[in-house]
């Protein structure tokens, strides 16, 4: 919270630009409305450091009100921000986010986790906790937030969004499903011989070391020799670039995590549980599915959990060789020095990511504490 101060006192927090072309004008937040409209956001955040001297479950309760409240407040001083700093004369003119914002908006969910952690709160209390701040962002963005320069970007290629991150989920699906088919196979294989094992997993890290991008152009050259030779190939719409190269990319660096986890959750079954299926006169197969498998599986969901994360934040660079997705979006932005289309980009891959990472890890908990019952 004092690091949010500090930025907050001391950084630019919006811009102010006529057109996407001229750069926008710096402002900070005692600029854009007077001191008043500052304090209702410097207030709270002192407010959760004098609570946080002397933590008990009282003060931590109204510490998370608090953060909880600055969060929705966020989108309605940037409302206020527009009002006061945009021309209505001017239908092209735009607010960008400055830095103190994002870093509020980066400190103040760290801090929200934290509470959330020190409370004990479940996971879907802690998700819970962020619906009146979505609430009020998308209040916001449908009525007064209209110049905003991420919400004018997105207005402009709403279609093409749709379709990016429909194309994006699907690439990332398709790689974590075929990984998961072949972990589960190379790992039953692993355990099965020795050799194999040592083999396998000496691939595996190598394949690890290799650059995203080194690997894609490694893949460029023999799939357009076999689309080239091979009708049906040609047919999928398998070339060197496009979904072909990053597909077999994603696939390769998410063979590790889920082979590793799969062999380590199936290995380490206690043996003790083992033996005494056996003497309740289960045969091998049904040791395996009904016991070794059930027991291994939260382990085995987090590298699903891992190779998705991985597999999404891959899937951005895979546009660079003509994949689509919303790595699209980066690269164009970055091409155009336009910051504010990378960010169109850029957040929703890191939203997939969080939101992805809390399904699996609420689902492998949840598998772990219904077996510890």
């Amino acid at each position: 919270m004092l690091a949010g101060l500090l930025a907050w006192l001391s950084l630019d927090a919006v811009s102010v630009a006529p057109n996407r072309i001229v750069a926008g004008a710096p402002h900070r937040a005692y600029e854009v409305m007077g001191g008043w409209p500052m304090l209702l956001v410097t207030l709270p955040m002192l407010g959760v450091m004098a609570l946080a001297w002397r933590p008990d479950s009282r003060r931590l309760r109204l510490a998370v009100a608090l953060v909880v409240a600055l969060l929705a407040a966020l989108p309605l001083w940037l409302a206020a921000a527009v009002w006061a700093l945009v021309d209505p004369s001017l239908p092209q003119a735009r607010l960008g986010i400055g830095a103190s914002v994002w870093l509020l908006l980066f400190l103040w969910l760290l801090v929200l986790l934290e509470l959330r952690t020190r409370l004990g709160l479940a996971r879907w209390q802690g998700w819970a906790l962020l619906l009146p701040v979505l609430a009020a962002w998308w209040l916001a963005l449908a009525h007064w937030l209209e110049p905003l320069a991420l919400n004018r970007e997105y207005q402009g290629r709403s279609d093409q969004f749709v379709a990016a991150i429909g194309y994006h989920l699907a690439l990332v699906g398709a790689a974590v499903g075929a990984s998961l088919l072949l972990g589960v196979a190379l790992a039953l294989a692993m355990r099965r011989h020795a050799g194999l094992q040592r083999a396998g997993f000496a691939v595996l890290n190598f394949l690890q070391t290799i650059p995203s991008l080194a690997l894609f152009g490694l893949l460029l050259a023999p799939l357009a020799w076999l689309s080239a030779r091979v009708e049906w190939l040609s047919a999928l719409g398998v070339s060197g670039i496009g979904w072909a190269p990053a597909w077999l990319a994603l696939v390769a660096y998410s063979l590790l995590p889920m082979v590793r986890n799969t062999f380590v959750a199936l290995e380490g079954v206690d043996a003790g549980v083992l033996e005494s299926a056996r003497g309740m006169g289960m045969s091998r197969q049904q040791v395996f599915w009904q016991v070794r498998l059930p027991l291994a599986l939260p382990v085995i969901l987090e590298g699903v959990r891992i190779t998705t994360v991985q597999a999404i934040g891959l899937t951005a660079v895979a546009a660079l060789i003509g994949a689509g997705g919303l790595g699209t979006f980066i690269f164009q932005g970055l091409g155009q020095a336009a910051m504010d289309l990378v960010l169109l980009g850029a957040l929703p891959i890191i939203a997939l990511a969080l939101l992805a990472d809390a399904l699996f890890g609420a689902l492998a908990d949840g598998l772990r504490h219904g077996g510890a019952r």
